[in-house]
């Protein structure tokens, strides 16, 4: 009689998804810590709380932002532009923290503020996960920290308290840096959620489903995140559908560049969109 072969041990619900980023995503590599391992410090490693704390640590994290818009473009920018450009190089990879295991393993996991931290120039993360949410049937259902929910409308609303457990402390913490109401500092983290799962989906041979699934997360009405998913296709010059999706907010970048907009922001026209969006354009990911 054969024996159905058993499964290796699981040890952590988000190992095999951060490894699979990393293979695609060379940009991003997240380390999960071990039971009583401690967070780094130094070195350029900032915590998401000191960010949230909005002090000297945020002073010292948009300062490089600060040197590198004046280096890059050959002027300074207005503060609330340099504090954009920072929480978006922090936000549009701490998505991918949730998000990556989600789209990937069907578990999301819970990290508050204080259990991750960040170093910006070498592209690194590291993450302790006390708890998770699964679904049934789900072998990490069996680890310590794991709450399982009915179905995958539960699980969405689990990736969307998440997400806002993380990233609203960090908003506060940007807040008085930047020219924002409430609505539109949470316009730019759904922009997060979307772009840097849609580009990842691309990374992974799978933007069809990352669209579609983005939709189902964030299908509007679904505060404090501002609108839906955003997604359109426009109609290239030969008949082809491209994708693109009309972003919540504006990041600021045609304050240093008013003629080189993003390809997703409200100001860019669809013909514009279309030469962007040919198969020779880039990837959306502005990091």
């Amino acid at each position: 009689m054969t024996r159905p072969a058993l499964l290796p041990a699981l040890a952590s619900p988000v190992q095999d998804a951060y490894a699979r980023l990393a293979e695609v995503f060379s940009g991003l590599r997240i380390r999960e810590l071990s039971e009583g391992e401690q967070a780094p410090v130094g070195g350029g490693w900032v915590s998401a709380a000191e960010l949230a704390a909005g002090g000297p640590a945020l002073d010292a994290f948009l300062a490089w932002d600060d040197a590198q818009i004046l280096r890059d473009y050959g002027q300074q920018a207005r503060p609330d532009v340099i504090a954009g450009f920072g929480l978006h190089r922090y936000a549009w990879p701490a998505c991918l923290l949730i998000t990556v295991p989600w789209f990937l393993h069907r578990r999301v996991p819970r990290l508050p503020v204080e259990d991750v931290a960040f170093q910006r120039t070498l592209g690194r993360m590291t993450v302790r996960v006390r708890e998770f949410t699964c679904l049934p049937g789900d072998r990490a259902a069996r680890l310590p920290g794991a709450r399982v929910v009915p179905d995958e409308e539960a699980l969405c609303a689990a990736v969307r308290h998440a997400v806002a457990e993380h990233i609203g402390p960090v908003l506060d913490g940007f807040a008085p840096r930047m020219r924002r109401g409430r609505r539109a500092l949470w316009g730019m983290a759904t922009d997060e959620i979307v772009e840097s799962l849609w580009y990842v989906g691309q990374l992974l041979g799978e933007e069809r489903r990352a669209v579609a699934e983005l939709e189902r997360l964030l299908p509007g009405a679904t505060k404090p995140y501002v609108g839906t998913a955003g997604f359109r296709e426009l109609t290239g010059p030969g008949g082809e559908l491209l994708p693109t999706r009309d972003r919540a907010g504006c990041c600021l970048f045609y304050t240093l560049r008013p003629e080189d907009t993003c390809a997703t922001c409200p100001r860019t026209c669809d013909a514009d969109r279309v030469e962007r969006l040919r198969p020779s354009s880039d990837l959306p990911y502005a990091g």
